[in-house]
């Protein structure tokens, strides 16, 4: 049958619908060039924003080969033993072990726009509580579970402080800092508790397959870390919060809810770090940890996560508490004095922030002007 409706009075076809198109696609996409104007432009693994964060891990491998390069030129005796190099690199990875879980937690807080000044001291509360005497009578199981009820605990206290008690990130976590040492204090009576249980000894002291256990649960927390960051809805709230809250409160997150989980999962890792730190010293005191908060900042922040929030990731993290696990055990084996080792390890942070910043950037735009452009052959209409 043919319409017979006048022209005039017929009602304007609707346009076709686009299919959706996923916001986060939206935003990296743009145009290629020499490829027309709305041609949609390709992600790289290199180029642009997508490319940031393996240029970056690309630029911190580099610098931990640049020491490696100057440990061989310093102490080519000790280099040219490749079972001493194997070992050598063993006592790093144990070195960079605690600091690392301490790490994970700190790039989740930075990353959701906060901060912890307190994480040392969480570890040394835990760990001076885990190994009270009555706590070991509980055995292996209940000075685990004290170490991470402890900073559990401690980190929730934090996270409510931040979050509903409207205090500054840094100046809750610093009175923290401050209270929990002196708990700790208080608690061992300004005396080192040493942990008589063998199996959490042993900690330290076990190899898998001729890795320490120590390393291994790092890799289990840089893992788990890297999914909760990466794979789950709480790590895109977590990047959504840190880089604008009121714009996440408004399309429905509890922004405050969500500061205090982060804070206890902060505190979670500084319970784990608790039990691998005693472990490793077989005992625990009031001091134990000091100043692990600095190097855990430090770590984060070159490994690429924003000060402000919004920003970070795992596997930058862990490389950045890697280069300076390699930096002390540089210098130790050089027999630096710790005054030296402080101004090197300072420079050291620098240069590595600007390599990432400018070099690697500078060499993106290079290949980009100097990349060929091919014009592609015209489509023939159907």
């Amino acid at each position: 049958m043919t319409d017979t409706t006048p022209i005039a009075d017929r009602p304007a076809a609707l346009p076709a619908q686009s299919p959706p198109v996923e916001p986060a696609v939206t935003a990296a996409a743009g145009t290629e060039p020499g490829h027309g104007g709305g041609a949609p432009r390709r992600l790289s693994w290199w180029r642009g924003e997508g490319g940031e964060g393996t240029r970056r891990n690309l630029g911190l491998t580099g610098v931990l080969v640049a020491l490696v390069l100057i440990g061989v030129a310093t102490r080519p005796d000790l280099y040219g033993d490749s079972a001493w190099v194997w070992g050598n690199v063993l006592t790093i990875l144990k070195l960079a072990s605690v600091v690392g879980v301490v790490t994970v937690g700190m790039t989740f807080v930075i990353i959701g726009g906060g901060i912890d000044l307190s994480v040392g001291a969480i570890v040394a509360l835990a760990g001076v509580w885990c190994t009270t005497l009555a706590t070991q009578g509980y055995g292996a199981g209940g000075m685990i579970f004290t170490a991470l009820a402890v900073g559990l605990c401690v980190g929730l206290v934090n996270g409510l402080l931040v979050a509903y008690g409207r205090l500054v990130p840094f100046i809750a976590t610093l009175a923290m800092m401050v209270a929990a040492r002196g708990l700790a204090a208080q608690i061992s009576g300004k005396q080192t508790q040493v942990s008589a249980n063998t199996t959490i000894n042993g900690i330290a002291s076990t190899d898998l397959f001729g890795i320490p256990l120590l390393v291994y649960l790092l890799v289990a927390v840089v893992a788990v870390g890297w999914v909760l960051l990466n794979r789950t809805t709480f790590g895109r709230r977590t990047v959504a919060v840190g880089g604008n809250p009121e714009a996440t409160r408004l399309a429905g997150i509890d922004v405050r809810r969500h500061t205090v989980l982060l804070y206890a999962l902060s505190g979670l890792c500084c319970g784990i770090a608790a039990i691998m730190l005693t472990a490793q010293a077989t005992s625990a005191q009031a001091e134990m940890a000091s100043l692990y908060e600095l190097d855990a900042i430090a770590a984060a922040i070159i490994g690429g996560t924003l000060l402000s929030g919004g920003r970070g990731t795992i596997v930058g993290s862990l490389l950045g508490v890697v280069i300076f696990s390699t930096i002390t055990n540089l210098f130790a084996i050089n027999g630096l004095s710790t005054e030296a080792q402080n101004m090197v390890k300072g420079g050291i942070i620098v240069a590595a922030v600007l390599v990432q910043q400018f070099q690697f950037g500078s060499l993106t735009r290079f290949l980009g002007r100097n990349r060929p452009t091919t014009n592609p052959s015209p489509r023939r209409s159907s």
